[in-house]
């Protein structure tokens, strides 16, 4: 008697058969662009060495690294944090390296911040370089435009002697 079929429905009709020969439709493609491996995550988290570490040799990473213990050798990371406890003795290299803790030896970085708990013993060559009040600093500085490109500088001769 009564219908539940509403004036805008459409009535349902079966789909066409297909003749025999004629090509199956493409089933839809689900492939993901993977990035290339060359390329790797650049924002992870970044390595810690806890204070009771004690590092001899050098170390050398893409990434970012903080250091709380002893490392005795060359350093060069993306971004390096020198920790309040930490003391590293060689040179340090780096996008951006902020020092907290005891440095003896070269920094070469384009960005490098002094905090006030920093003591550095050793020259530093830099793009942009900020020292806070309260900072320990016995070396020369050195403004490059590209401090990292150019490797180790050369050491000033002596003043002669009359």
């Amino acid at each position: 008697m009564f219908s539940k079929t509403r004036v805008t429905d459409k009535p349902q009709t079966p789909p066409a058969p297909t003749p025999p020969d004629a090509p199956a439709p493409a089933a839809p493609s689900f492939e993901r662009s993977e990035p290339a491996a060359a390329t790797p995550a650049r924002r992870t988290a970044p390595s810690i060495l806890s204070s009771d570490l004690t590092v001899v040799g050098n170390i050398r990473t893409e990434g970012d690294i903080q250091v709380e213990g002893t490392i005795e050798g060359d350093i060069r990371a993306h971004q390096l944090v020198v920790g309040e406890s930490a003391t590293i003795r060689g040179e340090i290299v780096g996008d951006e390296i902020v020092v907290n803790g005891r440095v003896i030896g070269r920094v070469r970085g384009l960005k490098v911040r002094l905090s006030a708990s920093a003591r550095v013993e050793g020259d530093i060559i830099h793009k942009t370089i900020a020292i806070e009040s309260g900072a320990h600093f016995e070396g020369s500085v050195q403004r490059q435009e590209d401090p990292i490109a150019n490797g180790p500088t050369k050491k000033l001769a002596p003043p002669a002697s009359e």
